[in-house]
């Protein structure tokens, strides 16, 4: 499989028969200026989307227009979309699985907020999730926006994701200190992508404090565009 960082916590999923745009961000992502919007998203089969907040789902209506796919997530959301939109969509729920080709997504609980951004202010966009996606013979925990939570463990004995997809900023999400915990607590990872750091200034700017509290696992600091094969 292959992983690609797009940025903030955007990514691209080249696993299975599936190519996974996962919380893609494009425009006003600062670490994607100058980069290849139709490389990151040629072949796309889905657009994943864990909440509603801009930085996260701002663009995922323009971009299931554009490439013609569906979108999945939080029933509420995806039902809204399509119905004001007219976007195909996969609307689930927290516990359940969809089936996308031969790639497996669960979506399980994270700890945050979610709503999108109105004329009259923010408005509810149903519950934030993380997602378990399964491939390959293997499964990665994409957390989302997120604090440490006890259910982690229960997405251990039910999924042992081998890689995890981590934010780690602070401010917003849970830190390296915070994550390096629910890795060590909870988890049994392999390797560890972090994400929704080094966007802005008031986010962490490297991993060094995640791979040094965790010296068993491979913690990849992703680069803009650069697959990482797994």
């Amino acid at each position: 499989m292959k992983i690609t960082w797009i940025g903030h916590a955007s990514f691209r999923m080249e696993i299975g028969d599936q190519v996974l745009l996962v919380d893609p961000w494009f425009t006003g992502n600062p670490l994607f200026e100058g980069h290849d919007k139709a490389a990151a998203t040629a072949g796309a089969t889905h657009i994943l989307v864990s909440h509603g907040h801009g930085d996260h789902a701002g663009e995922a209506v323009a971009l299931a227009k554009e490439l013609g796919v569906p979108v999945v997530g939080i029933y509420d959301l995806m039902s809204h979309w399509e119905a004001s939109e007219g976007i195909s969509t996969i609307g689930f729920n927290k516990g359940g699985t969809v089936q996308l080709g031969n790639v497996a997504v669960t979506m399980v609980n994270a700890t945050h907020s979610s709503s999108v951004g109105t004329e009259a202010g923010p408005q509810y966009a149903g519950a934030e999730s993380g997602f378990m996606i399964a491939g390959e013979g293997r499964t990665i925990y994409f957390s989302g926006d997120t604090d440490v939570m006890a259910d982690m463990a229960v997405f251990e004995a039910l999924h042992a994701p081998e890689i995890g997809i981590l934010c780690i900023g602070g401010h917003f999400t849970m830190d390296q200190r915070r994550a390096a915990y629910a890795a060590k607590t909870f988890f049994n990872f392999k390797t560890i992508i972090p994400c929704h750091y080094r966007t802005f200034p008031l986010l962490a700017q490297n991993a060094d404090e995640l791979a040094a509290a965790l010296p068993g696992v491979d913690v990849v600091e992703p680069e803009v565009m650069q697959p990482i094969e797994i």
